[in-house]
């Protein structure tokens, strides 16, 4: 699906990723975790083209497909092959509306449909009762949704999630736990996790990558992640 190989990323003189490797098959959910500050949204924004890498190389290939090395394509590119992003801030359109968000996020795909899948409102029923609300105008939670719901409007083959439960509350944090093992078991879909949360990593990621200034000092089976490993990783 995506294989990263000794990719380097600098802002300014500051070197953030260090020939940094990750392999994200089919189908399962990897999780990066780390303290804050030592790289894990800058990976995730060179994934998706907002950040440039200085150099390695970030290979996407879909069954039956040659590989393409997505360094140097646009956003927008990543978006149409299949790459879908909910960012810590989300980046919904406050000023519109539940379904002027979702109609917009289907302009990014080179073959969108027409309509909003009716797949979306199946997920998030909440939403479909709030479609003509302004964004803005939701519950946090609903924020996180609509975010959600906008990246899988164009049904992507990753998803990329930045840590999906900050600022929520317990009841929140496990149906999105729900959601995430819905997404990635009954529909296949493949997702790289950015989180913190070790009780959360366990229940739905099936691998993890931990991260150190940038590096990448430990990966695995997620059932080799306990608090003795983690511990000594999570302080700043």
């Amino acid at each position: 699906m995506l294989s990263l190989r000794a990719v380097n990323q600098f802002y300014g003189d500051n070197h953030i990723l260090w020939n940094l490797d990750l392999e994200l098959a089919p189908g399962e959910c990897t999780c990066v975790l780390g303290a804050p500050g030592q790289g894990k949204t800058t990976l995730v924004n060179c994934i998706t083209g907002y950040l440039p890498v200085q150099s390695g190389s970030m290979l996407w290939q879909q069954a039956g497909l040659p590989p393409e090395d997505l360094v140097n394509k646009p956003v927008e590119s990543r978006a149409a092959l299949g790459i879908g992003y909910v960012p810590q801030d989300r980046r919904i359109f406050s000023q519109l509306s539940v379904e002027e968000n979702l109609q917009i996020a289907m302009m990014a795909g080179h073959h969108a449909p027409r309509v909003i899948p009716s797949l979306i409102y199946d997920l998030f029923p909440e939403l479909y009762s709030l479609r003509q609300v302004k964004s803005g105008e939701l519950h946090v939670d609903m924020q996180q949704q609509l975010a959600l719901a906008r990246a899988l409007v164009l049904q992507p083959k990753l998803l990329i999630l930045d840590e999906p439960t900050l600022g929520g509350g317990q009841r929140f944090i496990t149906e999105m736990g729900n959601l995430i093992r819905r997404l990635n078991r009954d529909f296949g879909l493949t997702i790289l996790l950015v989180e913190q949360r070790l009780s959360f990593i366990c229940r739905v990621a099936d691998k993890f990558c931990l991260l150190h200034k940038g590096r990448n000092i430990a990966q695995g089976h997620v059932s080799q992640l306990d608090d003795k490993l983690v511990a000594g990783w999570l302080e700043p």
